[in-house]
């Protein structure tokens, strides 16, 4: 079985949307992208570096798209995104010209995807599918990196999560103030009263 790992980079009110650059996600007049590029410094670029050691992926439409145009020109920063498997949840995208894409319609193929072996399915963006997964109770683990910053308006990393535990496995705070942690899930959320 495959871990679903759910990376995202986020402001403190949870915006995940176009971090890397301004005509990265402009949707619903967005204006902030490339938010996120404030807060590089050796400490961040190194656990970047390590994320992106080869996996394989799995992708909402819209990210795939964005992905598609930019990193095959770009494996010099990226190598193993052309090599890793880039499985692209789509109900209208059947082909790519994309080398290692397969495209899944549904949740179902989603979950076939996860009890197969073969790598771990690492999830960027794609906050459609974050949200489904979260609904479904999908996801293994999450990677985030929760920077010092709201933006009001964006497209947001938690809408229509489950009640679910998590646990802290790794943090870090970078010189910037970005916080860099690792969730697992957990099991179910307990609860008490505080001070008894």
């Amino acid at each position: 079985m495959r871990k679903i790992i759910v990376l995202s980079m986020i402001t403190l009110d949870g915006v995940m949307q176009a971090p890397g650059g301004p005509e990265e996600d402009p949707s619903n007049g967005f204006e902030y992208g490339g938010w996120m590029a404030p807060f590089s410094d050796e400490v961040y670029n190194k656990v970047v570096q390590n994320e992106l050691k080869p996996a394989d992926y799995l992708l909402g439409r819209k990210t795939f798209q964005i992905w598609e145009d930019y990193w095959p020109h770009h494996a010099d920063f990226w190598p193993g995104i052309n090599e890793g498997t880039k499985y692209v949840l789509s109900g209208t995208l059947k082909k790519s010209d994309w080398k290692n894409s397969v495209f899944l319609e549904n949740l179902e193929a989603i979950k076939d995807l996860k009890n197969s072996t073969g790598l771990d399915l690492q999830v960027w963006g794609s906050s459609e599918l974050v949200q489904l997964l979260f609904a479904n109770d999908l996801v293994d683990e999450l990677r985030l990196k929760i920077h010092p910053l709201t933006l009001g308006n964006g497209k947001k990393l938690f809408n229509g999560t489950i009640p679910a535990a998590f646990t802290l496995t790794e943090s870090i705070v970078t010189p910037g103030g970005v916080i860099i942690a690792t969730f697992k899930r957990a099991g179910e959320v307990e609860t008490g009263t505080a001070g008894a």
